[in-house]
């Protein structure tokens, strides 16, 4: 179906109406292939015209020459439970000659779910009219999936939040940047943010979002509070959201859980970068031994097509605490630790659980184990995994700089050191050196760990290194992706640092091409050392060293267990239990070599 227009009359407009349709299921969507060029093409739109509903809700939108080619739009419909129609109208502004066409409409999973003669397991729902048998994790998560609403019915409503009437008992967080907005149909700013919400599907729906405009910057952030939980014990609390995040410039949504009050918590799950214009639902698994509370961040990225979405929030199998999350008083540098320790009995040799004032040896401090029931004992220590987002380096440092800013009163600006950057930062002609994206996340948005060659002279050397680790497991080993790319490439050292002994466990030099590179690095049993990447810079700034996602695999120290070694199992000479299948195989894995003695 096409419109040649071929007229100096302005703003024509033709309508394209779809036939009736009854309702659809809640996967449903619409695909179709359209062509819309020419100088002065003018807009089309997708509208969404419900029963009973006086307005109209605009679904996909083209604003301008498209060019010659055929491009495709998917619309998500969901679930609508009204009889509905589809228009699809063109405007033309006279002028130029243009054309506009659509073709290959299809319509996908929009039938309510068939009927079963049978629905058994707990995992599993039985639609009450429908028959229709549903996965039991699409109960009460404000989505009537079954198509009678039967899966929506006896619902705790303070566990269940679509903003229809308000945050419900969500909370704006008042030490963050500015606050989520509850709005109805499109956001502002055209070309980002939903044009509907999720739960009715229409423009008369509300639903939450971050502005991404001025006056808000990068890296602004927006923080949205649960209700308090109970310990989930050894039961499961389920949390679903749905969020969109449409826009070039859209930069982070992330979800955090805490049990204590004034900190951010620990990280649940994130997701960076454009995901298309759609909203997807996302389903997390939270245990928690203590009362809990659950946090909601976005952040703003570097321009005004940055909009997140957010709807439609339930929680499943959690309870509602009736009290308040306890705080912990803070060091003057913000870390989350007692700025005194509690009472104990350790001795100088012995570290101090910063929470509970039990003993762990020094040599359970920094060795990837968390002994301490707080995690006190591996809190100043590196990371076991590290992607360098939200600019975290994770515990690694630069002893040389730090010791020299502390020392003198010097400028370090033009020293060839260790930076945090990412491609969104480069300045022109950089990229040709230095990484344009990141590994963690493929996008320029996404931060690594370089040394910039801009700065220093030929033979320049720049560390970064971990806090001391005191004790490592036989497999443990460093997997990290490097980027070497440039005509004057340096070199990349990975050494093992002791009190008295630097050793070289891996070296690259030169251009390695403009690619991530995975690299491997065994360490097995050590103790009390330091792991140092080593940058020597080249003879010009045409050739940065880059390092993303270094991860400390498999290194925490074997434990001798509390009960004989079964009979799949070798016991080792120092008691320690490994699978027989370890035995003879040029490992260590025992840690005193009597799984490789020539006697077993």
């Amino acid at each position: 179906m096409f419109i040649l227009k071929n007229s100096s009359s302005i703003s024509q407009i033709a309508q394209l109406r779809s036939p009736k349709f009854r309702q659809t299921g809640s996967n449903c969507t619409l695909s179709f292939w359209y062509y819309n060029s020419g100088q002065s093409v003018g807009a089309a739109e997708m509208q969404l015209l419900v029963d009973g509903l006086k307005q109209s809700t605009v679904l996909w939108r083209a604003y301008y020459n498209m060019g010659n080619q055929w491009l495709k739009a998917v619309i998500q419909l969901g679930r609508l439970p009204r009889p509905f129609q589809l228009s699809l109208d063109k405007i033309s502004l006279g002028f130029y000659d243009g054309v506009s066409a659509i073709d290959d409409i299809t319509f996908e999973n929009c039938a309510l779910p068939p009927p079963a003669l049978s629905c058994e397991g707990p995992s599993r729902f039985w639609c009450r009219d429908t028959k229709a048998c549903i996965d039991s994790l699409l109960v009460c998560d404000l989505v009537d999936n079954c198509g009678d609403g039967s899966d929506e019915d006896n619902c705790n409503p303070d566990l269940q939040c679509n903003f229809e009437n308000g945050l419900c008992n969500w909370e704006q967080d008042v030490e963050d940047d500015f606050n989520w907005i509850r709005i109805q149909g499109p956001t502002p700013t055209v070309n980002t943010g939903p044009l509907k919400d999720h739960t009715t599907g229409t423009a008369r729906g509300h639903y939450l979002y971050m502005e991404s405009s001025e006056p808000h910057q990068f890296q602004d952030k927006a923080i949205l509070l649960s209700p308090l939980f109970n310990p989930s014990g050894n039961g499961t609390c389920i949390f679903r959201f749905h969020y969109h995040m449409f826009g070039k410039q859209v930069y982070k949504l992330s979800v955090f859980q805490r049990t204590v009050s004034n900190t951010k918590g620990w990280l649940l799950w994130y997701k960076f970068g454009n995901q298309g214009n759609r909203w997807i639902r996302q389903t997390l698994y939270i245990s928690s031994f203590k009362p809990f509370q659950i946090l909601v961040k976005g952040i703003v990225g570097d321009g005004f097509t940055g909009d997140i979405g957010l709807d439609d929030m339930s929680f499943l199998g959690c309870t509602l605490y009736n009290g308040n999350l306890p705080t912990i008083s803070t060091t003057t540098s913000g870390t989350s630790v007692p700025a005194t320790l509690p009472m104990n009995n350790c001795t100088e040799e012995e570290f101090v659980c910063r929470a509970s004032g039990h003993c762990v040896q020094m040599i359970q401090k920094c060795d990837f184990r968390p002994d301490c029931s707080d995690k006190s004992d591996e809190s100043a220590c590196v990371m076991e995994v590290c992607n360098f987002e939200d600019k975290n380096q994770c515990g690694w440092y630069q002893p040389d700089s730090e010791q020299m800013a502390g020392n003198y009163s010097i400028r370090t600006t033009n020293v060839f050191k260790w930076e945090l950057g990412r491609g969104a930062n480069l300045y022109p002609e950089q990229e040709k050196h230095c990484p344009l994206i990141d590994h963690t996340t493929c996008t320029e948005e996404g931060w690594y760990l370089f040394a910039d060659s801009s700065n220093g002279e030929f033979g320049d050397i720049a560390d970064i290194a971990t806090p001391v680790i005191s004790l490592t497991g036989p497999k443990c080993k460093i997997i990290f992706w490097n980027h070497m790319n440039g005509s004057t490439i340096g070199s990349l050292e990975v050494l093992c640092k002791t009190r008295n002994k630097t050793s070289k466990l891996w070296t690259q030099s030169g251009s390695q091409g403009p690619q991530w590179n995975r690299a491997e690095v065994f360490l097995g049993i050590r103790s009390n050392f330091q792991v140092v990447f080593r940058a020597k810079r080249g003879v010009s700034y045409m050739g940065d060293v880059a390092v993303d996602d270094i991860t400390f695999e498999d290194c925490s120290p074997l434990l001798i267990p509390d009960r004989p070694c079964t009979s799949e199992e070798f016991t080792c000479a120092n008691k320690y239990c490994i699978p027989k299948d370890n035995l003879c195989d040029f490992v260590n894995d025992c840690a005193d070599n009597s799984d490789e003695s020539p006697t077993i």
